[in-house]
């Protein structure tokens, strides 16, 4: 296996495409699971023996969210990515961020583009998310539309700065679809809350795509001992409230497991019962069809 030096320098620079022109790529890291592991036992001092081995001291570590040694390491990247996505990434506000500036240089000549059978039709529960697709033909006409609005964008955007309009000025109708480019500092503590949250399926899909990339093509094999234990306790594993519990706890006195639809209602928060729609109840039958405690649909 390679040394944490010898990772760095592989991925150094190497552009992992995202979406037709967008990417991100490693451009330095401090430390590696040692230095997680370093920075954990410093109150031990110098010579003190070692109470545990490195990979269960990290898995401790993950498993009860003792995240500073995680913060004792750094990894910066570049990322190109479009405008709609990066300002859902910015809102992570535990990064040192350096943008390409549109008031500076020309704008990046490029939009990412969306196929005829990419165009995602919104949810009818939730209002900042989409399920479901549009079919080709009609997905046909939106990206043929699509490409024509980019079209005349950049060409409004050239014939501006051709004039002498201000950069600043001149970039104000540019899509959303437009690329930037920035450079991205964060610890590894704050890197894995980002990857997370936008790993996560209810995340956007679009900045899916970055969060994925990043932590499958990057993180994983830089840090692979924080990693798995990642991949174990948080993007993998389950949170159940103290309602959950109870409705467990109701479901097994029940002797109804696993419950079919009428159980878990009748098993169900009392607060819940009130509502006609509760948030809360969908994602705890979604938690207990997961754990196989209610039956799945059909």
């Amino acid at each position: 296996m390679a040394s944490n030096s010898e990772q760095v320098e592989q991925l150094r620079w190497h552009k992992f495409l995202v979406f037709d022109d967008g990417f991100v790529c490693l451009v330095d890291a401090m430390g590696d699971d040692q230095a997680v592991v370093q920075a954990a036992r410093v109150s031990y001092g110098e010579g003190t023996q070692r109470v545990s081995d490195d990979r269960t001291l990290i898995r401790y570590l993950l498993r009860h969210q003792h995240t500073t040694p995680l913060e004792m390491v750094e990894v910066k990247l570049l990322v190109r990515v479009p405008m709609d996505a990066w300002r859902q990434w910015i809102r992570h506000r535990t990064a040192s961020i350096n943008e390409y500036s549109t008031r500076y240089s020309i704008a990046i000549d490029d939009c990412q583009t969306t196929s005829a059978d990419a165009w995602r039709k919104q949810a009818i529960s939730n209002r900042q998310g989409s399920e479901g697709f549009f079919g080709e033909e009609i997905g046909a006409g939106l990206s043929e539309e699509e490409a024509k609005l980019q079209e005349h964008a950049h060409k409004v955007y050239k014939k501006r700065l051709d004039l002498g309009v201000a950069r600043e000025q001149a970039r104000k109708d540019l899509p959303l679809s437009t690329y930037t480019e920035a450079y991205w500092k964060i610890d590894l503590h704050n890197l894995l809350h980002f990857l997370y949250l936008r790993m996560d399926l209810h995340a956007q899909w679009e900045i899916r795509q970055y969060a994925q990339t990043i932590g499958h093509e990057i993180i994983k094999p830089l840090f692979p001992t924080v990693w798995e234990a990642f991949v174990d306790y948080r993007l993998e594993s389950m949170q159940l409230t103290r309602l959950d519990r109870e409705v467990v706890r109701r479901l097994a006195e029940s002797g109804k497991i696993p419950a079919d639809e009428e159980a878990f209602l009748a098993a169900q928060d009392p607060a819940w019962a009130k509502l006609k729609r509760s948030r809360e109840r969908d994602e705890c039958r979604e938690k207990l069809m997961l754990l196989g405690l209610v039956k799945g649909e059909g």
